[in-house]
């Protein structure tokens, strides 16, 4: 192999399907987690079909669907409840699996976490990085307990804000798309049996989708707000405000909520490294070095893939500066064509008076494109 020993830094999806798929290779892993406490934060998350394919691999995807509400739909709606259409979904991670799941984001991170203890990786929480020193042959990294390790690659897997990218010198950083989104978890109504989307009403889009037995994930998606209020306790009767208009299901979830309910409130940015993700022994992957709006659901396959790809490259046989090569040839194409149609939605959603726009078509199309190979 052309690694036997790899340090994860991260442990969000990224970074946990990447310790598990290489754990499950025969590679020793050290996983490394800023936070003191590693479990599921945040709220509901749609998982699509390659993402499931990716988790699968793994050995989490029985647990996950365990609790998560799988499904092959889904409605678009007016403002007021109306159905528009209602679309079936392409199983972009083979027939066999659901196009779709909806899951609590916190019972998938449990999932994945227990997995990672599970495979004997060595998991150190409330530690971060502070530099590297690398040869042609290992990696030495220093962590900010004073601590060190030599690793064959290390792996920034640390998401949109990269502590490693900066590390790495690569000065490519997040930038505003132009739109907000407030996610709130509330109870699941009886007749939600998918994803649905609601258009036309005052802001640029409303939706759900189930993610529990009793829960559902509900989102709004807005202009930009003022970004004092960015963070997991946005006021509720803010999100009721600029959420009048929509009424139907997502009306009656939101005006069900109780007063205590966590809104959270974020600025979508979005970000793509389009220059090698590595250097020498050390690179980036994931959110890291790609991440796109929520417009087509892609965000996490996409992480997961990088991962499960990376893990198999890496224990293949050749020399790693190759091997890292060949991992951008085969990743790149895929993750550039999610974003560059995301953010093509995304300014349809913000100007609907283009001439031209379609945004099914490049939705099908995308998804389409994703049953490939990762």
């Amino acid at each position: 192999m052309a690694v036997s020993k790899v340090l994860v830094v991260g442990g969000g999806i990224t970074g946990s399907v990447l310790a598990l798929a290489l754990a499950r290779r025969g590679v020793a892993v050290d996983l490394v987690e800023i936070s003191p406490q590693w479990f599921g934060v945040g709220h509901g998350i749609t998982v699509q079909g390659n993402a499931l394919k990716a988790l699968r691999s793994v050995g989490v995807l029985d647990r996950v669907l365990a609790k998560a509400v799988p499904f092959d739909l889904m409605r678009l709606r007016r403002a007021d409840g109306g159905l528009i259409v209602e679309l079936e979904t392409p199983h972009t991670g083979g027939e066999e699996l659901p196009s779709t799941a909806g899951a609590l984001r916190a019972d998938l991170q449990d999932a994945l976490c227990d997995a990672v203890y599970a495979a004997g990786v060595r998991v150190r929480l409330g530690l971060s990085v502070t530099g590297f020193k690398q040869d042609e042959d290992e990696v030495e990294v220093a962590f900010t307990d004073g601590t060190s390790g030599r690793y064959d690659l290390a792996v920034g897997a640390d998401g949109l804000n990269s502590q490693i990218r900066g590390l790495l010198g690569i000065g490519t950083r997040p930038r505003p798309v132009g739109m907000s989104i407030f996610r709130v978890v509330g109870e699941r109504p009886a007749e939600m049996d998918c994803a649905e989307v609601y258009y036309g009403g005052p802001r640029y889009k409303a939706g759900y989708s189930p993610i529990s037995d009793t829960q559902c994930y509900a989102y709004l998606l807005d202009e930009n707000l003022d970004p004092a209020l960015i963070g997991p306790r946005a006021p509720l009767a803010l999100l009721r405000e600029r959420g009048a208009g929509y009424g139907g299901t997502w009306g009656r979830v939101i005006a069900g909520l109780p007063e205590d309910a966590a809104v959270d409130y974020r600025w979508i940015e979005s970000v793509l490294v389009d220059q090698d993700w590595f250097r020498g022994r050390v690179m980036i992957v994931g959110d890291a070095a790609h991440a796109c709006p929520p417009l087509i659901a892609q965000g996490a396959a996409m992480c997961a893939e990088d991962a499960v790809v990376l893990a198999e490259m890496v224990t293949g046989e050749g020399e790693l500066a190759g091997i890292l090569k060949a991992y951008m040839q085969r990743r790149m194409p895929r993750v550039r064509a999610v974003l560059d149609n995301s953010l093509q939605l995304a300014e349809w959603e913000i100007h609907p008076e283009t001439e031209g726009a379609d945004p099914a078509r490049i939705m099908s199309e995308t998804l389409e494109f994703l049953k490939a190979e990762a």
